[in-house]
């Protein structure tokens, strides 16, 4: 996408209709749209992609009737808007529909970013005016390198006093965005932050925890933990840390702090194939819920794809009833 091209869009845009989007903000809503109509994400992709255009409609204060002035200032990008524009309207205004009232997005300055493992990035960032996410939940992320492309992530703590939030990222093979994060992304870099939204792994008050974390899955149940940590009330936390080799993982000794902190918190680690990794337990992290898990906890299992198929038989033939194991509904790339 060039500069030029996403002038040229505000200018059409901006030519009849003065004052419905900003300058500032037309380059990232083109691409978006632009990417919209041109496909390819996955479901979880698509779905991130949706939420930030939702949030734009009522943002920009856009309605039907701007469906063809709109369309007609991609004309140059994408030629005749057709039926695939109107499809696509109809998508950002249901999405609309189920948006809260708040910004399109939030731009943040990317503030530290460590290499916590050869894939794995943590990055801290500080969005321009507070982001109001709850732990737990996931965040559309829009890199610079990828205008347009809309990825979850879950922010990995509860919200802090200066504002800042922390994120646990890898590097996919197959990603578009995660890469960027992990391998280019540097201090004083720019990103753009979506609406928060519900993911599957928000608290439920009352009994006791297990999380099961595989990978950067350990983002949002950190944050959980985070959050009972307010306000304990006597209820016990067990957290499984999953990976394969010690070399796969990440933040042990983060992880060990936490526990030292808190006695109602136990920290579990636990390699899959690295025997010689003591005094971690060995197997995987599914294998090792079932043995950890009691009667009458909350389950909540955030990891890979495959992790999450494992979790939803096993752990159900393991007696953990419905509407007590708890797994994430939205995912990231």
């Amino acid at each position: 996408m060039s500069d030029a091209a996403a002038g040229g869009f505000w200018a059409a845009v901006e030519d009849r209709c003065p004052g419905l989007l900003p300058e500032r903000d037309a380059p990232l809503l083109f691409a978006s749209l632009l990417r919209l109509l041109e496909g390819g994400d996955d479901r979880a992709g698509r779905l991130a992609l949706l939420r930030v255009l939702g949030c734009a409609y009522r943002w920009f204060g856009l309605r039907t009737r701007h469906v063809v002035v709109i369309g007609d200032a991609l004309r140059p990008a994408v030629g005749a808007p057709g039926l695939n524009w109107w499809r696509a309207w109809r998508l950002v205004e249901r999405a609309a529909a189920r948006a809260g009232d708040g910004p399109a997005w939030w731009p943040v300055e990317v503030l530290g970013h460590e290499r916590a493992a050869d894939t794995v990035a943590v990055l801290t960032v500080r969005p321009r005016w507070r982001l109001p996410f709850r732990a737990g939940q996931a965040v559309p992320v829009c890199t610079p390198s990828m205008p347009g492309r809309w990825r979850w992530l879950s922010p990995a703590g509860i919200p802090r006093a200066d504002g800042t939030v922390k994120f646990h990222v890898r590097a996919v093979a197959v990603g578009s965005v995660s890469p960027g994060l992990v391998h280019e992304v540097r201090p004083g870099d720019l990103l753009h932050l979506g609406a928060p939204m519900d993911s599957g792994l928000e608290l439920v008050d009352g009994d006791d925890l297990l999380l099961v974390a595989g990978g950067t899955g350990l983002a949002p149940l950190r944050a959980l933990v985070e959050q009972v940590a307010t306000a304990p009330a006597g209820r016990r936390v067990t957290l499984i840390v999953a990976a394969r080799t010690l070399t796969d993982s990440y933040g042990s000794n983060a992880l060990e702090e936490l526990q030292q902190a808190h006695d109602w918190l136990t920290v579990v680690p636990a390699f899959s194939d690295d025997p010689e990794a003591a005094p971690a337990e060995q197997g995987t992290a599914i294998a090792l819920a079932t043995y950890h898990h009691r009667p009458g906890q909350h389950v909540y299992v955030c990891g890979p794809p495959a992790m999450m198929v494992a979790a939803r038989r096993w752990l159900t033939i393991a007696g953990v009833p419905a509407d007590r194991l708890h797994l994430p509904v939205i995912g990231d790339r």
